[in-house]
């Protein structure tokens, strides 16, 4: 069973390192071609459709990499299930207290300081989930 929630937690940590280097190099920066007219309904339509994207991948994410803390494969070490749960936290907290914050502010009218800022503080995110994705690699090496 260790196994098992491993290869998924592989999956779903790809899935976001995929898709977090998708939004920082052409999803946010894009945000200012909207244009001032469409942007509110364009971010009610972003919010709407990005969250089960986002959301699903995160909760599996965060619920494998939780089981993994208490049901490691044989043959990895603690110290990478504990770094990698680090890196979930992290996560996590930037996306709950700066990046969903930075989403409402843009929300209502488009604002170049504030997508500037969310570009900026999603490297966080985008280097935290890259760094993720090398440790589910090195863990499913040291599990077989």
């Amino acid at each position: 069973m260790p196994t098992t929630i491993l290869l998924v937690h592989v999956a779903a940590t790809w899935f976001m390192v995929g898709l977090i280097w998708l939004i920082q190099l052409v999803h946010y920066p894009l945000f200012a071609a909207v244009g001032p007219a469409a942007f509110a309904g364009y971010a009610e339509r972003h919010r709407r459709r990005i969250l089960p994207v986002v959301a699903v991948p995160m909760l599996i994410e965060l619920a494998t990499g939780s089981l993994l803390l208490v049901a490691r494969p044989g043959g990895v070490d603690a110290w990478i299930v504990w770094a990698g749960a680090g890196l979930i936290a992290v996560v996590w907290v930037v996306t709950a207290f700066v990046s969903s914050p930075l989403h409402g502010k843009l929300a209502p009218a488009f604002d170049p300081a504030f997508a500037a800022r969310l570009v900026a503080t999603n490297w966080v995110r985008t280097i935290a989930w890259s760094v993720r994705g090398v440790l589910t690699l090195i863990m499913t090496a040291m599990a077989t």
